[in-house]
């Protein structure tokens, strides 16, 4: 008998599994669930995106293309930061259509707020890295604090992962917050990944603001964003990073021996999304905001208080009033309501207590999914 354990890596042997599939696996098996575990928009890719890959397909376009990606790809997404984010990329340079995947040799240190989304600190450790963890509190608004940056830094450090808006907590970083870290990191050499995937889900008044814009932050930023959640294009698997072309060109290495490049007709129907999609994007961003308000009510009404969420589209109500942990929480509700929600500490140890909700259903599935955990919550 052949042992695995000898032939598997270890260090993805101690990296633990999802913790948010765990849920979708269980949920898989019984019926009448509700889920508002998925952080996968209900809408359709717009017609005109699709019609866009539609059409490179039957014009043939189905060949490789530069590994940086399609250069009218890059000029569009160029064009997009510089409007929406008041950052300049130079399109042939400096704009890789790629996700990143390893900027970190061993032993150097990464920082992660966290609850944070679920790949950061696996990512970091498939890379040799050291995740150095911040706890973001929610009396912060689960924001990192200047004081939290100062005392994780160390002369190990490599990179600061910013994941604002975030997912799970639906925290946004503003400007001041953003100022008051670069303040810090202006006279190091350490790199912000700053992952702004949720960046057009932003809302209040304020619009979003990159780190990238801030004095001095731009030459050591790498912006990443892509297309799925704006732009409702999950399956089209397609994203983009902002950089220094010193900083670019390296990853573009890692780009060319691990994925080659990013799926063309993908790329083609992304250019429409940038071009043609703005009116398509406010419309879904309504939404998001109904029924962000929709189901921030209904959780405090249930007794479970849940703080505004700025940016992105997840809700993260406070359970602790039950006296269940999270993992508790959501194995109870599951079994006894058919609702399936997120452990917070899927996103991280300083998610204890809370669970997250997405709200990019519908408003009757997300009517009916409160009533069923306010029901729950009565019971307990």
């Amino acid at each position: 008998m052949i042992d695995y354990s000898k032939i598997l890596s270890r260090t993805v042997q101690d990296i633990r599994p999802s913790g948010i599939r765990k849920f979708f696996d269980i949920a898989a098996t019984m019926d009448d669930v509700i889920s508002l575990g998925v952080g996968e928009p209900d809408f359709q890719t717009p017609w005109s995106v699709r019609k866009a890959g539609i059409t490179s397909l039957e014009k043939g376009k189905t060949k490789y293309t530069s590994n940086s990606g399609l250069e009218e790809l890059r000029r569009e997404i160029s064009n997009y930061i510089d409007r929406k984010c008041d950052v300049k990329y130079k399109p042939l340079s400096e704009i890789l259509i790629a996700a990143i995947r390893a900027l970190v040799a061993y032993r150097d240190e990464v920082i992660i707020p966290q609850p944070s989304y679920v790949c950061y600190e696996p990512i970091t450790e498939l890379c040799g890295g050291v995740p150095v963890i911040i706890e973001t509190l929610a009396e912060n608004d689960f924001k990192v604090t200047p004081e939290q940056l100062k005392n994780a830094i160390s002369d190990k450090t490599k990179a600061l992962i910013l994941p604002y808006p975030c997912n799970p907590t639906g925290a946004i970083m503003e400007r001041e917050d953003l100022e008051a870290l670069a303040q810090i990191l202006r006279d190091t050499n350490i790199l912000v990944i700053s992952d702004e995937i949720y960046s057009e889900l932003t809302f209040g008044e304020k619009p979003h603001v990159s780190i990238a814009s801030i004095e001095g932050m731009r030459e050591r930023t790498i912006l990443i964003n892509g297309f799925s959640k704006t732009f409702s294009m999950t399956g089209w698997r397609l994203g983009f990073a902002c950089g220094p072309k010193e900083i670019i060109s390296q990853v573009t290495k890692i780009h060319q021996f691990a994925i080659m490049c990013a799926p063309t007709t993908a790329q083609y129907a992304a250019i429409e999304a940038l071009r043609g999609c703005d009116e398509a994007v406010a419309d879904m961003k309504a939404e998001y905001n109904r029924r962000r308000r929709l189901i921030v009510d209904g959780f405090n009404k249930a007794g479970l208080t849940c703080r505004e969420p700025k940016g992105a589209f997840y809700a993260f109500p406070c359970i602790k009033s039950t006296g269940l942990t999270s993992e508790e929480f959501c194995e109870k509700l599951l079994e006894a309501k058919h609702v399936a929600v997120v452990p917070g500490t899927a996103f991280g140890k300083g998610g204890e207590g809370f669970v997250r909700a997405s709200y990019c259903y519908s408003t009757e599935h997300i009517i009916e999914a409160l009533k069923r955990i306010d029901e729950f919550v009565k019971e307990l």
